[in-house]
């Protein structure tokens, strides 16, 4: 690209997935500005090079600059919002007078905002108004990204233009990104995963084997996709990279912050003890009470995060929590209808 072409992209977000897309952006070519909430924290890692506390070990390449400085997003063409979803709409809030009616935003958070039932995307256009939007998502864990591990997600938008000129920003080598229309369904498939990795570390730190494992994610997709249709998402984009891709990630993966705080919960540990151990934010945790209230309020059966939630915001015994699962009524694993039943 020319230098007089050069696109200058702002990540809003410090944790480790914003380091590792701001990184990758700087590899390809891209002008980026990355911003922290706290100017100790921008003053450090544009200092040291590093984010230590998020993504130890990994360089910062040049072209990023980190700043606490709210007013450079009036200088992006692309803001990628890379903020968790309980802190979204006060960063938003933050620097939307100094960002462009018009200026695009592609969410990559994995999350729903607790208790308004929001996707990350709704707030973006309740903060800063409407505008462009896209959604980055898949089976994408930061610290193998960085490592040049080959990774694939996909971009969803309803602006085909958009989602093409994502998917220039992003692709490399190492990073494959796929295109979709289905916005709604990429966006859900990274909220709803994280309840269900929840679930994987409940199997592994009760001692669970693989059986157990493969019937979660079989019917942890299946949950996933009826919800999400409910939801607004399309049937086909749960099976896709944003839906079963990353549920399998998420729960097996030894990077997975939400697996962990299962793991942890399987083993006996309260959540208050574990949210002091787990680095970052798991998603999985706010969102769980997201997904039952939304499915209650419609008459819709969640099983697998109705438990999760349970074990995670009324402390009920993990394995107390399977076995409700498995003595739920006898069904057909596929309804007549030809969808995949509820229970």
């Amino acid at each position: 690209m020319p230098p007089e072409m050069l696109e200058k992209v702002a990540v809003l977000g410090d944790g480790a997935w914003g380091t590792a897309l701001a990184g990758l952006l700087a590899e390809n070519g891209v002008s980026v500005i990355q911003w922290s909430h706290e100017s100790d924290r921008a003053e450090r890692m544009q200092s040291t090079r590093t984010n230590e506390e998020f993504l130890p070990g990994y360089l910062l390449p040049e072209g990023v600059t980190v700043t606490a400085e709210p007013e450079v997003f009036a200088h992006a063409n692309v803001v990628v919002s890379a903020v968790p979803s309980q802190f979204l709409r006060g960063a938003l809030s933050r620097m939307k007078d100094s960002l462009g009616s018009e200026t695009p935003v592609v969410s990559v958070t994995k999350g729903l905002e607790f208790p308004s039932q929001r996707r990350p995307t709704e707030v973006i256009t309740e903060v800063l108004g409407p505008r462009p939007l896209a959604v980055l998502s898949g089976p994408s864990h930061a610290e193998e990204v960085v490592a040049s591990q080959p990774s694939a997600v996909v971009v969803g938008s309803e602006d085909r233009g958009l989602a093409l000129h994502i998917q220039d920003l992003f692709s490399a080598n190492h990073f494959r990104v796929y295109t979709s229309g289905d916005l709604v369904g990429v966006e859900l498939g990274g909220a709803l995963k994280n309840v269900l990795a929840i679930a994987g570390g409940l199997i592994d730190g009760l001692g669970l084997g693989d059986n157990t494992k493969a019937a979660l994610l079989t019917r942890g997709l299946a949950e996933m996709s009826r919800l999400g249709q409910a939801m607004g998402g399309e049937a086909e984009t749960f099976y896709g990279l944003s839906g079963v891709g990353d549920l399998i990630v998420s729960c097996i993966s030894k990077h997975g912050r939400n697996r962990f705080v299962g793991e942890r919960l399987g083993m006996g540990e309260s959540l208050d003890q574990v949210m002091k151990e787990v680095s970052g934010v798991p998603e999985g945790v706010p969102t769980s009470r997201t997904i039952v209230e939304w499915a209650a309020d419609r008459g819709l059966d969640a099983p697998i995060c109705e438990q999760v939630d349970a074990v995670v915001r009324e402390g009920r015994d993990p394995a107390a929590a399977v076995e409700s699962l498995m003595t739920r009524p006898q069904t057909d694993e596929v309804a007549a209808t030809g969808e995949t039943d509820a229970v």
